[in-house]
């Protein structure tokens, strides 16, 4: 069968739909429960000859996918779908299926392609649940190291195994003491980002480029100060928002507002580095 690139729509933003505990604890499981499945698809494929397309073919872009992102992805959905049939879903390979509960799973298959296709390891599967408003829910698995980075709405951990390491971001309190990444300047596509994104990097410690997911989680780890990244899809970030924020750091976009919707992003471990770069972030316009 031939391959089909469904074009994705922005995530409609609803009402936000409460959850109670019991169905906190219930969707947590079912995340791990996805991540179980997932991590074979992609392991199937991982250091092994595979055939790669370039979504933007005859477009001037590289946008990778390979069989290991489509057979993830469909996974994830079938599973979903069988669970919880009331409820949408927005996936990167399959686009957006509209539920009639108000909530949405949001799927990034394998976030961080390049480093696939490459044998590196910054990549993982994310998946998220967007509650209308706000990703409340969120995880990484990363499955050839078979770690998992998870944000249950009220705290967040790494479960390598059994064991589980409670994450808590850092004190970071000025720019001159910061690790930054991001995961390639070519995502900074305007000239005004370029300049404050260079504006800011002159400031930090120590900048790292790479990364992908991987560094988001990181962060929440307490070994990365600030991520810095530009045209993000929604998929690329609603799973590592409630790992940050549930490991008490915080993430925007580059003028304080929401980044669940992707766009230029910002995250950062403590509130007064996040408010240090935005003084230098915010100087570009508004994503329209």
């Amino acid at each position: 069968m031939d391959e089909v690139f469904v074009a994705v729509p922005a995530l409609p933003r609803t009402p936000a739909v409460p959850l109670l505990a019991q169905q906190r604890r219930e969707f947590v499981d079912f995340l791990r429960e996805l991540m179980r499945a997932a991590g074979p698809k992609t392991l199937a494929h991982f250091r092994r000859s595979i055939h790669i397309t370039n979504k933007q073919a005859g477009q001037g872009t590289y946008d990778p996918v390979t069989q290991a992102d489509q057979d993830a992805e469909t996974c994830i959905r079938e599973l979903i779908k069988q669970r919880y049939p009331e409820h949408g879903i927005f996936g990167e390979e399959h686009g957006f299926q509209p539920g009639t509960c108000g909530l949405t799973w949001v799927i990034d298959p394998i976030d961080g392609t390049r480093a696939f296709i490459t044998g590196q390891l910054h990549w993982g599967v994310l998946v998220g649940l967007f509650d209308g408003q706000k990703p409340v829910l969120g995880a990484m698995f990363q499955p050839f190291t078979g770690e998992l980075f998870i944000g249950d709405g009220s705290a967040s951990a790494l479960e390598h195994g059994a064991h589980h390491t409670p994450l808590r971001v850092r004190a970071c309190a000025s720019l001159d003491q910061v690790v930054l990444c991001c995961t390639t300047p070519q995502m900074f596509t305007t000239a005004a980002e370029r300049k404050a994104f260079a504006q800011l990097e002159r400031r930090v410690r120590l900048q790292r480029f790479g990364g992908d997911c991987y560094s988001y989680c990181m962060l929440a780890h307490g070994l990365v100060d600030l991520v810095v990244e530009a045209d993000l899809k929604p998929y690329d970030i609603q799973a590592l928002i409630p790992i940050i924020e549930n490991a008490g750091g915080v993430v925007t976009d580059w003028h304080g507002g929401s980044a669940a919707h992707g766009g230029r992003v910002i995250a950062a471990g403590d509130r007064r580095a996040h408010a240090a770069a935005l003084l230098v972030l915010s100087q570009v316009e508004p994503d329209a």
